[in-house]
């Protein structure tokens, strides 16, 4: 409520109370002129939020308009039905009776009283005093934080007073990474915590990749992946992986990575074999048995 009574008091002060403003406009052209705003209907009710966000709107479009005061509220009180209607035909009495000049400041001061009293304001003073992120985002928090302030604008009286308790409310281990950053304006706070927030975000996708990714080489089978590379046997004739034996296939190769020893290669034909007629082995001739010399 205090921006929307500094912005009606400066409105005042560049356009005096009650003076005409549009006098080549005629009231119904005036007040097609209001409608195209699209402003929102007000029924009164215990919501404090709805009726600022109402009351925000019509400051913003009279703003826009450049009315006449008492223009300004009559328009405003054009849009009441309901309860609203009802309490506003009691305040137009109270007008009437003490001689209260229809003024926008005084319209604000009447709806606020009603639909805004202390007790609201004090319990969005205290929210915005215990404000802090927990399981919001910057983004979040920061909105929370901007809305709220208002509230209590005693408490942020200065640039370093906004950033100080902005700050307090960020989580531990964000208030732990500016500790020693350099801060002069309230941007540079939250130019700095959003990079914090990309990094820890960042760090959390390498760490969950890591955790989900399987190890081993590319270019495996699923089963073989994280295994080392497998041996071939040294016997004749065939290989082992992981201590499983594999037999040489009819061209020559094993069932597993590489080839055996004795296995045909580049289409060379083997020597033919020759045994001994004396002793009947086949690893040398008769003309060189030992056993026979």
């Amino acid at each position: 409520m205090t921006n929307i009574l500094a912005r009606l008091v400066e409105q005042q002060d560049q356009t005096p109370v009650n003076q005409p403003r549009d006098p080549e406009m005629g009231q119904d052209r005036a007040l097609e002129r209001f409608q195209k705003f699209s402003p929102p209907k007000f029924l009164g009710g215990p919501d404090p939020e709805a009726a600022e966000r109402w009351l925000e709107a019509m400051i913003n479009i009279f703003v826009a308009l450049n009315y006449t005061e008492d223009k300004q509220v009559h328009f405003a009180i054009f849009q009441f039905e309901g309860p609203a209607k009802t309490w506003w035909n009691v305040i137009r009495a109270k007008w009437k009776r003490e001689g209260i000049a229809w003024t926008l400041v005084n319209f604000v001061r009447e709806f606020n009283e009603k639909y805004l009293p202390p007790i609201v304001q004090e319990k969005r003073e205290d929210k915005f005093i215990k404000l802090c992120q927990g399981t919001l985002s910057i983004s979040e928090y920061e909105t929370q934080f901007t809305k709220l302030l208002k509230f209590a604008p005693e408490l942020i009286t200065t640039e370093q007073r906004r950033i100080r308790r902005f700050v307090q409310g960020l989580n531990v281990e964000i208030q732990e990474a500016l500790a020693a950053a350099q801060i002069n304006t309230f941007m540079e706070v939250l130019e700095k915590i959003q990079r914090i927030e990309i990094a820890k975000a960042q760090v959390r996708v390498f760490h969950a990749k890591r955790r989900g990714a399987p190890g081993g080489s590319q270019g495996h089978d699923q089963g073989d992946l994280g295994r080392p590379p497998s041996k071939m046997d040294r016997g004749d004739g065939g290989e082992e992986i992981l201590g499983t034996p594999k037999k040489i296939t009819s061209r020559g190769a094993s069932g597993g990575r590489g080839q055996a020893r004795g296995a045909l290669q580049g289409g060379q034909t083997p020597a033919p074999r020759v045994s001994c007629g004396y002793y009947g082995k086949s690893n040398h001739t008769e003309a060189n048995c030992w056993r026979k010399a």
